[in-house]
């Protein structure tokens, strides 16, 4: 079992220290929570957390005798935090609770979160430190890059291709084949079907709003 501590004990930090409880009592017992990280307590009281506040992220002295996984949701900060870990020789784990499918064939890199429920086909390869959320589907053959943070319910089809720092809304997905470049924000609900380049947010909107009155008998 590996002592890991997790950065961040805000509400993505008390659903990893969760999905950990959840796995360690079905008998997945490789991850043990010594603790959290967060520089506004606050956060650690607003939960029931397994652990006790360690201290602070940005002043935080690495430990050797520990890994870490992180649970900041912000992909600016989820990203600034990561790399400053590990340029101090920091070391992170990646989790899969245990009642997601992934595929044999999958590569998953470092750091990497798998939430409850989601289905990661054959050849699917996703890069280090991104988050895919309970009940998403990664169709076959789709690549997933650094640092995305994937929501609940998210689709993509078959040879999808996704760049790195993206953010999806819940119930987003692609058609097969789609294309994503890098730190775009795709809404809620939107149904992906063309390439994405860089640096866009991709909404919906409505021009006008219909309501319909019974007319009087």
């Amino acid at each position: 079992m590996t002592d890991i501590i997790i950065i961040g004990a805000g509400g993505h930090g008390a659903e990893i220290d969760e999905y950990i409880r959840y796995n360690n009592k079905a008998g997945n017992n490789d991850l043990h929570v010594i603790g959290f990280l967060d520089d506004n307590p606050l956060n650690y009281e607003a939960y029931k957390l397994s652990a006790p506040l360690l201290g602070g992220v940005r002043n935080h002295q690495i430990r050797k005798d520990c890994a870490y996984l992180i649970g900041i949701a912000n992909l600016k900060y989820r990203k600034f935090f990561v790399d400053k870990f590990l340029s101090e020789g920091a070391k992170f784990v990646s989790f899969v609770h245990h009642n997601a499918y992934v595929s044999e064939s999958a590569k998953l890199g470092q750091g990497v979160i798998i939430c409850p429920n989601a289905n990661i086909g054959p050849n699917v390869s996703i890069d280090d430190f991104s988050l895919i959320n309970s009940r998403c589907s990664l169709g076959h053959d789709t690549k997933v890059g650094k640092f995305n943070f994937i929501s609940p319910n998210v689709c993509f089809s078959g040879f999808t291709e996704v760049g790195d720092e993206n953010l999806f809304g819940i119930n987003s997905a692609t058609i097969p084949g789609i294309k994503i470049g890098n730190k775009n924000k795709i809404a809620a609900g939107m149904v992906l079907d063309r390439n994405i380049d860089d640096d866009s947010v991709v909404f919906y909107r409505h021009k006008e709003r219909v309501i319909a009155i019974p007319k009087p008998k």
